[in-house]
């Protein structure tokens, strides 16, 4: 998760194929069975590249700021 680790965003890496109570949890959150999955605070994103996640990550600042200003 190169573009996290490079904006030291902190996360908990689960190998889904080592781990089958792991997998299923991400079937459940995504819907579908393809790496990576993300869950922010309930938000998720599935089977994404660096710019899905870039965008995932300005959607999610942008709704936190939003929060912030409440």
């Amino acid at each position: 998760m190169r573009w996290l680790d490079e904006r030291k965003v902190q996360y908990r890496a689960i190998d889904v194929t080592a781990d089958e109570a792991a997998y299923d949890e991400m079937i459940r959150l995504s819907g579908q069975e393809l790496a990576p999955v993300i869950d922010v605070d309930g938000e998720i994103l599935a089977d994404f590249g660096p710019d899905q996640l870039a965008a995932f990550w300005k959607n999610l600042e942008q709704k936190h700021a939003g929060l912030d200003s409440r």
